[in-house]
């Protein structure tokens, strides 16, 4: 969106008041009995917030119901054993976003092929990127219309987001090959026919360390580098409760800047290889994993230190890197939306079991790129990712999968909850 300063304010605003109202909520709601965790109670007690705390009548109403609907929403998921309960919102670790739920609204028009216009309510009318057909004017019907919107801003400014009632047609059932699909850290995506997908960006370093910053371009890791240490140069000079200076932030900000470009290439490739695959294959396989627990450190205790600790932090950080999560969630919308299947099959062994002997044989896996059978009578070699691919898939056509998880949002088993029984 193209904003004024004033206009860029008012809406900054608007997103700290949401979320200061969803840790106003979350505490009423952990302060209440179990009995008086209504929807009428908490609208009643967001109402008479809006009325008495000045700071949090700057969101709209609309906007301010739409933080109870989400905040509900959380704990349903929570319970359906989705996700992790909802948290109190940091100011520096939290999304500024706003929500508009009603479209009419908006008043969208478009002014002319690059730009449109829209009704932001407390903001006024602001102008923003063309970038997508919009059903707008004769183009809108009850099937096919503009059902709201959502603020969100980054490092490159606010974008505005609507959501967008239409009718689609269910796709017809994608006649495709069956794939397995492992993802790795050496090679990102190893598929089990061969057609590997990888991002052509290595993720160590010609010293053996990981390369956090793999994403960038040699100009701008080093300044990168440079912002850094000039940060913490500025920072040795703050004295305990002093307020950061101006020039610290900017310094901030030029590092969050080159942060979010690295990420937009990322999901840029994640986005082009996911909507390949979807296209191509019509079941996709992968493993269940339980990437939380993969990426926690190994320091231990006092009483009892971990041991390799540098190195499964390095581990750590490049399996955060390739976002293994986001990739899945990827392919599951986009193999619905093209009418294939996601499988999930369970992670242990797959990548010490041979696919060829099936058996697992100790010291077959020789590193993190080689896999050598040890079975006298096998011997196969081969790229441990594309063994492990291999065994995925060869789970699935047993007969090992999980819960389906195409067409909808990637589910998370509760811990209180049993495993689905095999098919």
């Amino acid at each position: 969106m193209a904003l004024s300063p004033a206009e860029n304010l008012l809406t900054d605003e608007q997103a700290h008041a949401a979320r200061a109202m969803w840790n106003c909520l979350h505490a009423w709601w952990q302060m209440m009995p179990k009995d008086k965790r209504t929807l009428a109670n908490a609208d009643a007690a967001i109402r008479q917030a809006r009325k008495e705390i000045d700071f949090l009548a700057v969101l709209p109403a609309q906007a301010a119901q739409a933080v109870l609907k989400t905040y509900v929403q959380a704990w349903k998921n929570f319970w359906d054993g989705r996700v992790d309960a909802p948290n109190f919102k940091g100011r520096f670790r939290s999304v500024m976003s706003v929500d508009i739920p009603q479209g009419r609204d908006l008043q969208i028009k478009r002014v002319h092929r690059r730009w449109g216009m829209a009704n932001i309510p407390k903001v006024g009318r602001v102008r923003f990127r063309w970038t997508k057909d919009l059903p707008v004017g004769n183009k809108a019907n009850a099937d096919n219309r503009i059902t709201g919107a959502r603020l969100v801003k980054d490092h490159l400014g606010w974008h505005i987001a609507f959501r967008v009632k239409s009718f689609e047609a269910k796709p017809a059932s994608h006649q495709g090959a069956q794939v397995g699909i492992d993802a790795g850290v050496n090679l990102p995506l190893a598929l089990s026919d061969g057609n590997h997908q990888d991002h052509g960006r290595a993720p160590r370093l010609p010293d053996g360390s990981a390369d956090r910053d793999k994403w960038l371009n040699t100009e701008e890791k080093g300044k990168l580098l440079r912002l850094e240490r000039r940060a913490a140069q500025r920072k040795t000079h703050r004295k305990p409760g002093e307020r950061t200076s101006r020039r610290l932030h900017h310094t901030y900000d030029q590092i969050r800047g080159l942060r979010a470009k690295a990420t937009r290439r990322h999901q840029d490739w994640q986005h082009k290889t996911t909507t390949t695959l979807a296209q191509k294959y019509g079941v996709m396989v992968v493993e269940a994993l339980t990437i939380t627990n993969m990426v926690k450190s190994a320091r231990g205790t006092i009483a009892e230190p971990g041991t390799n600790v540098a190195q499964k932090a390095g581990l750590n950080r490049s399996i955060s890197q390739e976002a293994w999560g986001r990739t899945v969630t990827m392919l599951t919308y986009k193999a619905g939306r093209y009418g294939g299947t996601l499988q999930k099959v369970p992670a242990p062994n797959t990548s010490r079991r041979c696919s060829a002997c099936g058996f697992i044989t100790p010291g077959s896996r020789e590193d993190q790129a080689t896999f050598v059978c040890k079975n006298p009578d096998c011997g196969w070699s081969g790229n441990a990712d594309h063994n492990a691919a291999r065994n995925i898939l060869h789970l699935y056509r047993m007969g090992h999968a999980l819960i389906p998880a195409a067409g909808r949002a990637v589910v998370r088993r509760a811990k209180r909850v049993k495993p689905a029984t095999a098919r």
